[in-house]
């Protein structure tokens, strides 16, 4: 990107905004600084950029320090690199304050904040419309910014005339507050509630790395005791775990996961004898409140589990009553120490989520676990869920329904044995969508998984998208708010989430929380299939063509392609694409396959596919109700008796 400057050629130390512009707009942006410095704010902005080098760093060093990033966005900047990167470094950090000087509407990922229009201010620094921005930059000045950007989301319109909406001209920019849909999302801004707790993942000190699954687990488990208490609202599994090896402050870690305590602890195992060494620590002031040591025999793990909880939860607000422990057969637990050891094995595999071999390694676990204890519910609904897995990722030709059949049994055998384990209502559910395909049926068990498991982020996660695929999207919102809030680092709940705003149609604000999650770990799979999805819809194709790009599913990105590359009409290259995806994966792409043809204009073809898939339970299908690139084929009876057919309501 080219900036102008006229005097400054450092930064000043004090500088609070950093303005982002292209040095095309120089002469329209001049005015704009003038009337910030008049009003006495401290500006900073460099010389000409040459080729992208020439105070490169003076550059990112002010853009690091700078309190705001003033973005100014016109139709020349839209299409500028170097002002994307910094409107992102504004965004992703809680400074951004966007402007538009010639009503141009921002690029994809920057929408779901309010621009303030100043296509109609005529210099005057003391007008309303420059004195709007001036405000609204005092009033983000010196909050936090450790987590979301808070923003207020343009208003709402068909997506199909995005390129022709009106920004709203001389309205208060409204960057350092929340609008009302998003304040339902943004977990890590809000104040830590004072029965608020996040267990850390516990240090193994054994000296034996083959161990870390039992630390790990142990910490797990612990947290999902605590979990059940409705009074503590306790922090997720993977937001708790991103800080795992790495120097951190106590406090730091309360603000960034929004709780108030911390539980801290490490697991010295030798032979049967564990010692178990714990510490609760506030995080206000970073002091501990307690610590305690439990030796005990590998027998007496449930003892230790039960203590501590009982121990945490005491200190909090109330003992956790004896029907909720991790030894309770209500909630689906062992007494056998070393089934509950195959236990934490098979999801620390699982976990691993890398290939056929992992998932296999973890049904083997669980499958250990309930020869050792037959009536060890929580096992078989970790077997369930691995199952369907198994069943709907990795297995080709007809066995996958032999699989779904196992995993039904699997979960139902889980429910009898404990018919108030969330886990293992979310498990049924799981496996009636995906592979039964049967939508009305999975509702039950999925309705009752959330119910049951408002202190687990996942099952609230995993209710969150169903309930947005079906259409009950409110529903759907409140899960996954709660969901954001217990596990506020976790990208795989931002994109959850973000399913449900696309389902919505509401695409700003699905941009807004999938890119969150690509802030968080851009290796997710599925996250920039539906970015590319939103820019096909919006008819922004090379947009489209890059987010495919960098889609780390082969089968996502096939299928984005073939329709972008027909779209921008490259034909040959279109199909192309497609005979590829269809030699390598055959009928384990059949959905994917009618989304291409759909959006080519092929609509018999399209649903010839869509009856084959359903013949061979293709669990795409489960993605049909709200899918936009399906909208050629919408109003064809054919696709409405296909989605009455799958138990759509």
């Amino acid at each position: 990107m080219g900036k102008s400057g006229v005097d400054q050629d450092t930064p000043n130390d004090s500088a609070n905004i950093f303005v982002s512009y292209s040095r095309d707009d120089r002469a329209k942006v001049l005015p704009i600084i003038e009337a910030l410095e008049k009003a006495g704010l401290t500006v900073w902005w460099d010389g000409l950029l040459e080729a992208g080098t020439l105070f490169l760093h003076t550059t990112e060093q002010a853009l690091e320090e700078a309190d705001v990033v003033l973005v100014v966005w016109t139709s020349t900047s839209v299409q500028s690199n170097w002002v994307r990167d910094e409107a992102t470094s504004g965004r992703e950090t809680g400074r951004l304050v966007p402007v538009t000087i010639d009503g141009s509407l921002p690029p994809l990922g920057f929408r779901q904040f309010q621009v303030a229009d100043l296509s109609a201010w005529r210099k005057n620094p003391d007008a309303p419309e420059i004195q709007n921005v001036i405000q609204s930059i005092r009033s983000l000045m010196g909050q936090p910014s450790q987590s979301l950007p808070l923003v207020t989301p343009l208003p709402k319109r068909p997506m199909l005339t995005r390129r022709s909406a009106l920004v709203a001209g001389g309205a208060t920019l409204a960057a350092g507050t929340v609008g009302a849909w998003a304040a339902g999302w943004i977990g890590s801004e809000t104040a830590a509630a004072a029965s608020s707790i996040a267990v850390l993942p516990f240090n193994n000190i054994s000296g034996d790395t083959s161990q870390d699954y039992f630390a790990a687990g142990l910490s797990e488990e612990l947290r999902s005791t605590l979990s059940l208490n409705q009074q503590l609202q306790v922090a997720a599994k993977t937001s708790s775990n991103s800080f795992q090896g790495k120097q951190f402050d106590t406090k730091a870690i309360a603000q960034k996961l929004s709780v108030s305590h911390i539980l801290d602890g490490s697991v010295r195992r030798s032979g049967d004898v564990i010692r178990v060494s714990t510490q609760l620590i506030d995080g206000t002031t970073g002091f501990e409140i307690w610590s305690e040591s439990f030796d005990r025999k590998m027998i007496d793990i449930f003892a230790i589990q039960d203590e501590i909880a009982t121990t945490v939860a005491d200190a909090l607000v109330a003992t956790i009553s004896s029907s909720t422990t991790i030894s309770g057969q209500s909630i689906g637990g062992t007494l056998n120490s070393n089934a509950y050891d195959s236990y934490l094995k098979g999801k620390a595999f699982y976990g691993l989520a890398a290939d056929e071999k992992t998932y296999r390694n973890a049904l083997a676990q669980f499958n250990e676990a309930i020869e050792l204890d037959s009536n060890y519910a929580a096992a078989y609904a970790a077997k369930s869920r691995t199952l369907t897995v198994i069943a709907n990722r990795l297995t080709t030709g007809d066995g996958h329904m032999v699989l779904y059949d196992a995993a039904v049994t699997a979960a139902r055998q889980a429910l009898k044995i404990a018919p108030s384990l969330a886990d293992a209502h979310a498990a049924l559910g799981f496996v009636l969508l995906n592979g039964r395909l049967d939508i009305r049926a999975a509702g039950s068990p999925f309705r009752k998984s959330y119910e049951l498991g408002f202190g687990n982020a996942d099952i609230l996660s995993t209710y969150a998208v169903f309930a947005g695929r079906t259409g009950k999207f409110e529903e759907a919102r409140r899960a996954a708010s709660r969901a954001l809030k217990l596990d506020p680092l976790n990208p795989v709940t931002f994109r959850n989430a973000g399913i449900v705003e696309f389902a919505a149609r509401d695409f700003d604000g699905a941009v807004s929380l999938l890119n969150r999650a690509l802030s968080i770990n851009p290796e997710v799979i599925g996250i920039n299939s539906i970015l590319g999805d939103i820019a096909i819809v919006s008819n922004q194709l090379e947009e489209a063509r890059s987010f495919f790009r960098l889609e780390p599913s082969q089968l996502l990105q096939q299928r984005g392609l073939a329709i972008v590359e027909w779209k921008l009409n490259n034909v040959e290259e279109a199909k192309n694409i497609l005979d590829g995806m269809i030699t390598s994966m055959g009928d384990n792409c059949l959905f994917q396959q009618a989304e291409v043809q759909a959006q080519w204009g092929n609509n018999d073809k399209a649903f010839q596919i869509l009856l084959h898939a359903y013949e061979k339970r293709d669990s795409g299908l489960v993605l049909l109700r709200n899918n936009p690139l399906f909208d050629p084929l919408r109003n064809d009876p054919r696709f409405k008796d296909l989605q009455l057919k799958l138990g759509f309501e």
